[in-house]
């Protein structure tokens, strides 16, 4: 329940790699890598993706980490959010379930 940002950071420390490293490998200023650690910069789905690969962790976890992060950030101040997530829900069921009907 850390913010993606939080979890590559302790990725990163937990393999004792420096952040220098850990940017090159992804094609970035460590300065970018830096603030997506502190939540300050939001990283793609790209290189979440990336990410899972150097660390050798699963990338569906990363992903929904990530995706729920995003989706936390949109809805944080909104006092409806609890019935969006709820509605949300039920479209994505929707869309799933008459996606093969098309």
């Amino acid at each position: 329940m850390i913010p993606i940002g939080e979890q590559i950071r302790n990725l990163r420390t937990g393999k004792g790699l420096p952040l220098r490293k850990v940017a090159a490998e992804l094609d970035l200023d460590q300065s970018i890598l830096s603030k997506i650690e502190r939540g300050e910069r939001k990283a793609s789905k790209e290189q979440i993706i990336r990410i899972a690969q150097i660390f050798g962790v699963d990338e569906k976890e990363l992903l929904i980490n990530f995706l729920s992060d995003k989706i936390l950030y949109d809805l944080i101040n909104e006092e409806v959010a609890p019935e969006v997530l709820r509605v949300a829900e039920m479209k994505i069921a929707y869309l799933l379930k008459n996606k093969d009907g098309k």
